[in-house]
């Protein structure tokens, strides 16, 4: 009986752990979205190098994304 007990603070635990955090990510991601639409930055100009880390990072995810689409498109 002791076991079961265990075994249901355990699960309980862990039921809590998991959805706490969750909704931790989700109040953070809508914290961060806010704070991006107060700050919108104006987009650099074409061929510049990008100012700060994450949006090298952005720039970084586009070029993979441009080179996903293009390896998708049928050749003829």
């Amino acid at each position: 009986m002791e076991a079961l007990r265990w075994i249901g603070i355990v699960l309980a635990a862990g039921f809590v752990g998991y959805f706490g955090r969750y909704a931790a990510m989700k109040i953070i991601g809508r914290i961060e979205r806010r704070r991006a639409g107060e700050t919108a930055p104006q987009a650099p100009a074409a061929g510049a190098p990008p100012a700060g880390k994450a949006e090298a990072k952005l720039e970084k995810k586009r070029a993979k994304q441009s080179a996903k689409a293009a390896k998708k498109t049928p050749r003829a």
